[in-house]
């Protein structure tokens, strides 16, 4: 984002340079070629005046000719600029140097002279480009009584009118680049004022939005600097941040106290269905059985919501830097599970590195793998196998639990840590879809991740990984 925001003011920057410089420079070729015209003109018009008698005067007047071809050659070897006369047919009278070196009178030289021996001025030249080599033609009508009697042109190169201008150039397009330089020392801490509360909001964004939802504190206020805007920004971030935490807070602790309210009515009611067992007529036997079902089912329902308040209430509550063992809870749990594995037909099977430490509480860590091995056990048919696998990737470590199921389809993995939610064809398997959430929320208030992904080829089923941050020794 710095780059780019640099990017930007150094184009701004470009784009000012060029629309000052470039008007600036045509400005100034354009009145140093309008001098060199004038100037041309008025010494042609002196001319035109002074062939007048070379024009008209008899052989006897030779000795005026004579003078006037020694002025223009003068002028010539002073100027570098070639002098022509011209009489009525546009026949060459008397030049200021050899025929055979005077410039070649096509194209623009002669359409000017034509249009001098038709009586009218040359018009001003357009603007000369340091690239144009063209030279400037400047003819003028030589009049006696009023009627044309021939012209004088003027030839003047243009190398040192083109090369005042390239040096114009040279100079405006050297404080351009001067201004560019500037404008990048400039921009440089300006851009790092700008964008460094900018950079402070975008990781209080991470962070809060992590610890909120893992109902941890959203951390000290953002230091407030930079243009005032982003500062006015900061203090309502802040603000939106306590706002939230407040509002989940109260959502948490609602969830809770209903669920913990509510089991003694359900308990009740479970009784009061259990003693009606036998007392109710045939007709209303499968209604009985229905509602006991239901009632299990909210129960479970119950348990689970009291189960994730408490693992969110334990996030909040639980040091940042408590560091767990990973052996003796996978082997804690395993052992707890095995039972029912072996119940069910499945086989609980382990392998991975041992020794591996990572940064999460005890109980949050038995609260992850029960909920993965309960669901993992849920959906292995008998005679599969459920691996759990410890992990040490790249600066982080884990444990993996693979089962034997059916998997999941990538749209479904995307909303299988959602409260509540239950796959697709499975509303017949047990369970109140807190499971995956609750172990989720338990992963991300430890700092790590729950993910879930496709199980290798040969075992087929799902995996569910458990990444955390390693202890500092590991």
């Amino acid at each position: 984002m710095r780059s780019r925001l640099l990017l930007v003011f150094l184009v701004l920057v470009g784009l000012l340079a060029a629309g000052l410089g470039v008007p600036l420079a045509l400005t100034d070729a354009q009145r140093s070629q309008e001098e060199v015209f004038t100037d041309r003109l008025t010494d042609t018009i002196s001319f035109a005046s002074a062939a007048q008698r070379p024009l008209i005067e008899s052989p006897d007047g030779r000795a005026a000719s004579t003078a006037f071809t020694a002025e223009i050659t003068r002028y010539d070897e002073v100027y570098d600029v070639a002098v022509a006369v011209f009489d009525r047919s546009g026949a060459l009278v008397v030049a200021s140097r050899p025929p055979e070196r005077l410039p070649e009178l096509a194209g623009e030289p002669a359409d000017r002279l034509r249009v001098a021996l038709a009586g009218r001025r040359s018009e001003t030249y357009p603007l000369l480009m340091p690239w144009d080599e063209q030279p400037i033609a400047i003819a003028e009508p030589v009049l006696v009584d009023g009627e044309v009697v021939g012209a004088v042109m003027t030839v003047s190169p243009t190398e040192a009118l083109r090369a005042a201008e390239l040096r114009t150039w040279s100079v405006i397009a050297g404080a351009a680049l001067l201004a560019l330089l500037a404008g990048t020392l400039v921009a440089l801490p300006l851009t790092v004022w700008i964008l460094r509360p900018v950079r402070r909001l975008d990781e209080a964004m991470g962070r809060v939005g992590t610890a909120v939802v893992a109902g941890g504190s959203p951390g000290p206020p953002i230091r407030r600097s930079g243009p005032p805007e982003l500062r006015l920004l900061a203090g309502s971030f802040d603000r939106m941040t306590e706002t939230v935490r407040e509002a989940l807070a109260a959502q948490r602790a609602f969830v809770a106290d209903a669920s913990h309210q509510l089991r003694n009515p359900l308990t009740a009611l479970r009784l009061r269905l259990s003693n009606l067992d036998g007392h109710v007529e045939r007709d209303a036997a499968e209604e009985h059985v229905a509602a006991m079902e239901e009632a299990e089912r909210l129960s479970r329902v119950l348990d689970g919501l009291l189960a994730l308040a408490r693992a969110e209430k334990a996030a909040e509550s639980s040091a940042g830097d408590a560091v767990t063992g990973l052996d003796a809870v996978v082997d804690d749990r395993l052992e707890n599970w095995r039972p029912l594995a072996e119940h069910t037909g499945v086989e609980l099977r382990r392998s991975g590195p041992r020794g591996l430490r990572a940064r999460i509480t005890p109980a949050g860590l038995e609260t992850v793998l029960d909920a993965v091995l309960d669901n993992a056990l849920k959906y292995t048919p008998p005679g599969r196998r459920v691996r759990v696998a410890t992990l040490r990737i790249a600066g982080r470590v884990g444990v993996s639990v693979v089962d034997g199921g059916p998997g999941m389809p990538a749209e479904d993995r995307a909303r299988a840590t959602d409260r509540f939610w239950r796959a697709p064809g499975q509303s017949n398997v047990e369970g109140s879809g807190l499971g995956l959430a609750i172990a989720a929320r338990t992963a991300a208030a430890a700092g790590g991740i729950l993910a879930l992904d496709p199980a290798p080829r040969q075992y087929g089923g799902l995996r569910v990984t458990l990444w955390l941050d390693p202890a500092p020794d590991q």
